[in-house]
């Protein structure tokens, strides 16, 4: 689980970023999750963009993307999702504040 300072840290890094997974109309597919699962594992914080074509909630989009790749929800505004997966110990890119 994150703390509240490990969390607003992670949303001051996502703020700047631009969505690199869009989901459409098919919403959550287990190719669009294996995409996620291969974007979280590659930068760790991700964020997902839903278009307006997709009829299903963000919020309950966001909550199955993070139980399916077992990550963390940073945030979920309006049609923008930021997703937290910390790395491997290899691999690890972002230090989280204690």
């Amino acid at each position: 689980m994150l703390t509240s300072k490990q969390r607003a840290y992670l949303k001051s890094l996502a703020m700047n970023e631009n969505p690199i997974i869009w989901l459409g109309k098919a919403s959550l597919t287990p190719e669009n999750t294996k995409n996620i699962d291969e974007a979280l594992a590659a930068r760790e914080l991700i964020k997902i963009g839903v278009l307006k074509n997709c009829a299903d909630d963000p919020k309950a989009i966001a909550e199955a993307a993070a139980g399916r790749t077992h990550a963390e929800i940073v945030q979920v505004i309006g049609k923008k999702i930021v997703l937290y997966r910390e790395g491997k110990d290899d691999k690890k890119k972002i230090e989280l504040p204690r």
